[in-house]
């Protein structure tokens, strides 16, 4: 489909496309106007992990790369040996949409299917017991995202069961936080970043769908990964000469609260999207308080939808229906939610799907 006619649709595709947020293009506007040192040692930098340090009430070490695959490459290709693997869900980012980048740095990725994209340690006790000795690989490493690709969330008691499930067994634990910032300011959600530095031993904040051009920062907390750490991102040419260029944003983001309003804004926006549909009758796939809503909807329906709403095929069902994601983001404005609402209306109106 080509941009221009993606871009005449309402936008509920991803929560990437509107490009940044104008206070983090004045602030690398005004960091470019600067001498600044390289590599993530400029002083945007670190005034930015500083700040994320002072949310997670502890130490810790604050990496900044580009994007959420880079950072998960990097990050479990050093803190993983040879013949260690990774437990994810199935749907899990790392086993479905990075290319297979983490098998690609030698690595086995052990997928574990789950009805609502979040782990247990019921869910993960099997496939520890399934491998053992030195003819199969070792799970070493429970990857889990929050949000989950399916918009839902881990309580605080279910990070600290996986935490303390983890520790029990010489497991690490890290959390892609691609879309963290949505989870953090969900409905109901009742963890913080400081309890997220307490029970994971690394996990990563997402600028990039959270109103940054680009950038995602990597919290190291356990001090035995830390070691010659970016040793390895300049090996994986994950580490940019220009860094302020990701410090600058996240300290835009963090200096008084913004990471978090524009979450905010982006969950209130799908939460009416989620009133129009139930108001319509139309089931949702999987209760999901984040930006990501999944509707069930007539395949006849998705494609009459299709051609005013950008959205993602999620799954398709075989029974005549499909699930489809709607995604809102920080840039998603009130008219847009209006605009669909009014379409869909139209469509149930006019009898499609039937």
């Amino acid at each position: 489909m080509d941009v221009a006619t993606d871009n005449a649709k309402i936008s509920l595709r991803n929560d990437y496309s509107e490009g940044a947020h104008p206070r983090l293009l004045q602030a690398l506007a005004m960091a470019s106007a600067e001498v600044n040192r390289g590599y993530g040692l400029d002083a945007h930098s670190e005034r930015a992990a500083a700040l994320i340090r002072d949310r997670l009430g502890r130490d810790a070490d604050v990496h900044f790369l580009a994007g959420g695959t880079q950072t998960n490459l990097v990050a479990l290709a050093a803190f993983l040996r040879p013949h260690e693997a990774v437990v994810a869900p199935a749907s899990g980012h790392i086993a479905t949409h990075e290319t297979g980048a983490i098998e690609a740095s030698g690595h086995k990725v052990l997928t574990v299917a789950t009805p609502d994209g979040k782990l247990t340690p019921e869910l993960i006790q099997p496939c520890i017991d399934g491998h053992s000795g030195e003819h199969m690989v070792t799970p070493r490493l429970v990857y889990i995202s929050n949000t989950t690709e399916w918009g839902t969330l881990y309580s605080a008691a279910e990070l600290q069961a996986l935490s303390d499930f983890c520790r029990d067994r010489g497991l690490l634990l890290y959390i892609d936080g691609a879309r963290l910032a949505s989870a953090l300011t969900a409905p109901g959600n009742d963890v913080d970043l400081a309890l997220l530095a307490a029970q994971a031993d690394a996990f990563y904040i997402g600028g990039t769908k959270n109103g940054a051009l680009l950038g995602e920062a990597l919290v190291i907390v356990n001090p035995a990964l830390r070691t010659d750490f970016r040793h390895i991102i300049k090996q994986r040419g994950a580490m940019l000469a220009k860094g302020m260029v990701v410090g600058a944003q996240f300290e835009a983001l963090f200096e008084d609260g913004l990471y978090f309003v524009l979450a905010t804004h982006a969950n209130v926006m799908a939460e009416r999207l989620r009133e129009i549909l139930q108001q319509a009758g139309v089931p949702l796939a999987v209760d999901s308080p984040s930006n990501q809503v999944f509707p069930v909807l007539p395949d006849a329906i998705v494609e009459h939808l299709r051609e005013q709403v950008g959205f993602e095929t999620w799954e398709r069902r075989g029974d005549g229906t499909t699930v489809i994601r709607l995604m809102t983001s920080w840039a998603t404005p009130e008219s847009a939610i209006e605009a669909f609402a009014e379409v869909f209306a139209r469509l149930q109106a006019d009898g499609a799907g039937q």
